[in-house]
């Protein structure tokens, strides 16, 4: 059965991972699809549809790729395929930054499309005017500070922070401006390790990691990478816990065999012509709760 995605109640809502500051660490993923959100659903506090999607399925170079709508799109999927899990949803480039009131007509399109949670978007003082009117109108917001993918263009590639005193003292007032703007949490990428740590003690909101430091109050991953399912080089704060990448390629090199030599599809995989008539329900036959075609 599918998850039952229409009951709220079921869900972590962004107000119980606010909750979390400081107690057991927030489980976090990535997830665009909904078999992939199917199966990280009883695991995990919160699902990420982040803009990476534009990289990880459709091919793009950054994640400047994404567009409002391929957000929604893979939005509506995961919350299809999840009940419990708090699904926020990243506002892509170009969403919300020119001003508060562009922001919010992104966030409330995204949440009225896809009934998502929350919304997530990058940047600390440069867009806490955004962040609080996204608030103001009822929409949980994510921050992101540290390295920020959508702006690697402009910052002249993927580069660490945290490693000169004048950016040290500008992560503390990104920190400091999407606290007081009112997001629940706050995703801290790419950021030297003590830095990060010292962020998470110093802001009084969930701080969610990715290659930051195991004392932030969460961590998040991309899925692609954490499975290996990734084909490009993956970044060093990936721990890959799965080889699918080789389980697919075996997989798809077995079936070539086999439809080569003619062993697939064998008598297992096609239909007779005779139906079995004692177990043959309205014009179907069944075989216990699933049908003929395998759909139950």
């Amino acid at each position: 059965m599918a998850p039952d995605a229409s009951d709220p109640e079921l869900r972590i809502s962004a107000g119980a991972i606010r909750l979390r500051k400081g107690r057991v660490p927030v489980v976090c993923l990535t997830a665009y699809t909904y078999p992939v959100a199917r199966l990280l659903d009883g695991h995990v506090d919160l699902l990420l549809v982040g803009d990476s999607v534009a990289m990880v399925l459709h091919g793009h170079k950054t994640t400047l790729g994404a567009s409002l709508e391929m957000m929604i799109a893979h939005g509506q999927a995961v919350i299809r395929g999840s009940a419990r899990a708090c699904v926020v949803v990243d506002m892509p480039a170009g969403s919300y930054e020119a001003t508060p009131r562009q922001a919010v007509a992104s966030a409330r399109r995204i949440v009225g499309e896809t009934g998502c949670q929350a919304v997530k978007l990058e940047g600390g003082v440069t867009v806490a005017p955004q962040i609080a009117a996204i608030v103001a109108a009822g929409i949980p917001v994510m921050g992101h500070i540290g390295l920020q993918p959508q702006s690697v263009e402009s910052d002249g590639g993927y580069k660490i922070k945290g490693r000169t005193e004048e950016n040290v003292a500008a992560l503390y007032r990104d920190a400091e401006a999407v606290e007081k703007a009112g997001a629940f949490s706050v995703v801290i990428e790419g950021t030297v390790e003590t830095v990060a740590a010292d962020l998470t003690r110093h802001i009084s909101i969930p701080t969610i990691g990715i290659g930051a430091s195991g004392d932030c109050d969460g961590q998040i991953l991309v899925i692609d990478d954490m499975v290996g399912l990734t084909v490009d080089r993956v970044p060093k704060f990936v721990k890959q816990y799965a080889d699918l990448r080789s389980i697919v390629s075996q997989a798809a090199a077995s079936y070539a065999a086999e439809v080569r030599s003619r062993t697939f599809p064998g008598p297992n995989h096609v239909f007779s012509a005779a139906a079995d008539k004692d177990k043959e329900r309205g014009g179907q036959r069944m075989s216990g709760d699933k049908n003929e075609w395998g759909q139950r």
